[in-house]
């Protein structure tokens, strides 16, 4: 069989690594979009492209019969669902094959049995595969909590709630419900035990259609929020520590506290009962293609199957990075009928992939949309391709100018280090991420980079609790302390100064503000999202430029981009450089230091921006799907009005004070723009006068 043309059903960053691959090939692609991408670089990749009417997933993306259409209507003879979407619908994969195209993906009966977690986990623990027992939601005791509630159909984080009070259980059921079928079109959930402190580790699989089952590797995925995956690697640092201590002898183990997973009967490793357990899953059920087996392991070494994720999965780079194997490659090689390999190639370095998204850490990690004016990381040596050698990859599903909007995830780009040892991956990502040019939103990548360097992460100490164990509000600091975030905004003062001048048509070649005589500082106002307004204030004289509050600063060159500025210090003086960008009152501040973005802010405030005392505002762009409260009625502090959705996510808009609630100013189903005045509440006079 041979594959000529392939569509993918799916769009960004998943689409445009598919493309990758199908171009080294020599395979023809096809794309299909949406009207909210109809502008964004999968659709111009592609060799071909079809519109899918509307915005949002179940208009697009989740239209099977439309995205079949498109293949048959550009000739396209396979369809490769990517990750997400489709890519593990039954029903959709059954009608490609009927529709006479290839379907890249495993057997339709696969799917169908790895579909419903509920029943993935009945079937595993009868082949043998350890697993968490479920529980009936109807019955969980106290004694029982906390519990996960998950969607059965369900990935990404979507629809899962930890409760830990039993009040709490039947609203956060119905809360993963609503969730679940708004991103799956499946309300089903289920409840299991919540292990506080686990490590997840999957292992990836391939499998062809003469009998060979690959386990390609395991990865470890625990450093997460909100159940989602945020920074993914490859070897797994919990699978080597343990197999390294089974390894030294039978001493070292006796030190370790639950030390029995290394003392098995058989002698066998964790790798191999991890290989051997996800071998046993896939057999179980004649999969073919690629896969991912996840469990979910404590720190003794035990593990129990989560799910069996019936594709490609987003955190595939790192396994391609420590095998050398192109996973995209090889899925289209087995769905054209090829053969593998007696064994997969053997392991080498260490890879980490973190995911950059446009969100905010600090605040409840609220999604971000709007435009991404630039996005530029340091040390990339290829995209969407196999690194070979230590250095940096990029798969990202923007460019320059791209809009993020409200209808899918926030993800910007993965990027990916590979190194010889752990250290190096570490050191190398975290270096690339802080000197990296991201203007536009605001994104989790000072957190990254926190992480990537807080010596419990370069320790491999990285279960599932490890924002709430280091603290959310320290990872998510800004890189740049206050000292070098008022440097910065004073370097951009004084580009925004050059660049007045050099755009002056009458002494254009004098500095901003020069007098002959002494005279009044020169003052701009910026805004900064972490640390209030900053007013800049500064004069040009002879000898330079003084500016207040920052005596012994010398300036030793102002562009509109680019200012360097001799900073004193202990030992006397040294040398920073800094460059600018603006995009309208934006002004982005890229330095050494860390990156600082700023709000420059007008001479002069217009009274109608003013927003009521007590307005709750949109803090992103969403839609209303409920509210909690009607107008006149009292309300709490903190206490739910009404309920945002948002990148397929649920969030909760509270009162900021006690009071009356006196408007209501949406109704349910109106899509709301971020800043948007959603309600007012009145603090009572107790709340006002202290």
């Amino acid at each position: 069989m041979s594959i000529t043309n392939v569509l993918v059903a799916n769009r960004g960053e998943i689409a445009r690594r598919v493309f990758a691959t199908c171009r080294r090939m020599g395979i023809g692609t096809v794309a299909v979009y949406s009207d909210a991408d109809a502008a964004a670089p999968h659709v111009a990749e592609a060799d071909a492209a079809v519109r899918l009417p509307g915005n949002t997933p179940a208009e697009t993306y989740l239209r099977g019969e439309l995205i079949i259409e498109a293949a048959l209507a550009t000739g396209a003879d396979a369809i490769h669902p990517g990750y997400g979407f489709l890519s593990e619908n039954a029903e959709f994969a059954q009608a490609v094959l009927a529709a006479g195209l290839v379907w890249i993906g495993p057997p339709v009966e696969a799917i169908e049995q790895m579909g419903s977690k509920v029943a993935a986990k009945k079937m595993m623990d009868a082949a043998g595969v350890p697993v968490l027992a479920e529980l009936d939601s109807d019955e969980v005791t106290a004694a029982q909590l906390p519990v996960l509630i998950k969607a059965s159909a369900g990935g990404g984080g979507r629809g899962m709630r930890v409760v830990r009070e039993l009040a709490d259980l039947e609203p956060q059921i119905a809360a993963a419900r609503r969730e679940a079928e708004s991103a799956f079109g499946d309300p089903t959930v289920f409840c299991e035990r919540y292990l506080e402190t686990g490590r997840h580790i999957e292992v990836q699989v391939m499998a062809d259609n003469h009998g060979t089952i690959w386990a390609v590797g395991e990865r470890e995925c625990s450093i997460q929020r909100r159940h989602q995956k945020v920074v993914e690697e490859a070897p797994s640092p919990l699978v080597e520590r343990i197999d390294a201590m089974r390894a030294s002898g039978p001493e070292a183990v006796a030190e370790r506290d639950h030390a029995g997973p290394a003392r098995t009967a058989d002698g066998q490793s964790m790798r191999e009962r991890l290989f051997e357990a996800a071998k046993l899953a896939a057999g179980a059920i004649g999969y073919t293609g690629a896969g991912t087996v996840e469990f979910l392991a404590d720190e003794a070494g035990d593990f129990f199957f989560l799910e069996m994720n019936t594709r490609l999965q987003v955190e595939h780079p790192v396994t391609e990075c420590t095998t050398g194997l192109d996973l995209v490659r090889t899925q289209l090689e087995v769905a054209a009928g090829g053969e593998l390999a007696a064994a997969p190639p053997p392991l080498r370095g260490h890879s980490i992939e973190v995911r950059l998204y446009a969100e905010d850490p600090a605040n409840e990690w609220q999604p971000q949309s709007g435009t991404v004016h630039r996005l530029d990381i340091p040390s990339v040596v290829t995209e969407f391709d196999v690194l070979d050698r230590p250095g940096v990859r990029l798969d990202t599903g923007v460019v320059d100018g791209s809009v993020v909007g409200v209808h899918y995830d926030p993800m910007l780009a993965k990027v990916i280090s590979y190194a010889e040892t752990r250290g190096d991956a570490a050191r190398l990502l975290a270096t690339a991420l802080q000197r990296a040019k991201i203007h536009g939103l605001v994104t989790n990548r000072d957190l990254l980079v926190r992480v990537l360097r807080h010596p419990a992460f370069l320790a491999g100490d990285t279960d599932t609790a490890f924002f709430e164990t280091h603290g959310l509000d320290s990872l998510s600091a800004p890189l740049a302390n206050e000292a070098d975030e008022a440097l910065s905004i004073v370097a951009a003062a004084l580009a925004d100064a050059a660049g007045n001048r050099k755009a002056a048509r009458v002494g254009g070649g004098l500095p901003a503000g020069w007098r002959n005589l002494p005279s009044q500082s020169q003052h701009k106002s910026y805004e900064s999202r972490t640390s209030g307004t900053h007013d800049i204030g500064y004069r040009f004289n002879r000898t330079g430029v003084a500016v207040d509050g920052h005596d012994g600063l010398e300036l030793v060159q102002a562009e509109s981009e680019r200012v360097v500025l001799a900073v004193p210090g202990e030992r006397g003086l040294v040398r920073r450089q800094f460059d600018i960008a603006r995009y309208g009152e934006l002004v982005c501040v890229d330095s050494p230091l860390g990156p600082v973005s700023v709000r420059r802010l007008p001479r002069f405030s217009d009274p109608a921006d003013q927003v009521a005392h007590g307005s709750l505002l949109a803090p992103m762009p969403g839609s209303v799907i409920r509210i909690g409260a009607e107008v006149g009625s009292a309300v709490e502090q903190g206490q739910p009005i009404l309920w945002l959705e948002a990148m397929k996510m649920e969030h909760t808009i509270s009162a900021p004070a006690a009071g009356v609630l006196s408007a209501v100013n949406v109704t349910v189903g109106q899509q709301v723009d971020v800043g948007a005045v959603l309600a007012v509440v009145d603090p009572t006079e107790s709340q006002e006068n202290s």
